[in-house]
């Protein structure tokens, strides 16, 4: 499951910032509503992985869901900025983190 979720990401992502301009089309509204659908099977799929990932005691890196959950929101506000825009020309809300690999503090010795 986790697999479906690391190749749906990325495709949503270039998808959602891939359109230029206002959503004229009856069309481009469903299609991003299908987008916005897909990503909260992202966002339900990466609760899943959190809950589910089991901590090695040697691990390097950790999936830093916060910084994920952050970026789904940026691509919300940035597609309801542009389906409902409060100004002629969509702006630039910056760009997404896109790296989601924290390095785990070592472990505290025993006393």
């Amino acid at each position: 499951m986790p697999t479906t979720f690391f190749r749906i990401c990325p495709l949503l992502i270039l998808m959602t910032f891939h359109s230029g301009g206002y959503a004229a089309s009856a069309h481009e509204r469903e299609q991003l509503s299908l987008v916005q659908q897909q990503l909260d099977t992202i966002e339900r799929l990466a609760a899943q992985a959190k809950v589910a990932r089991t901590s090695e005691p040697n691990e390097r890196y950790r999936f830093d869901y916060p910084r994920l959950s952050q970026d789904i929101q940026r691509i919300r506000q940035g597609m309801q900025n542009y389906l409902s825009p409060s100004r002629a020309q969509p702006h630039d809300p910056g760009e997404l983190v896109g790296d989601y690999r924290l390095d785990t503090p070592p472990p505290e010795p025993s006393p």
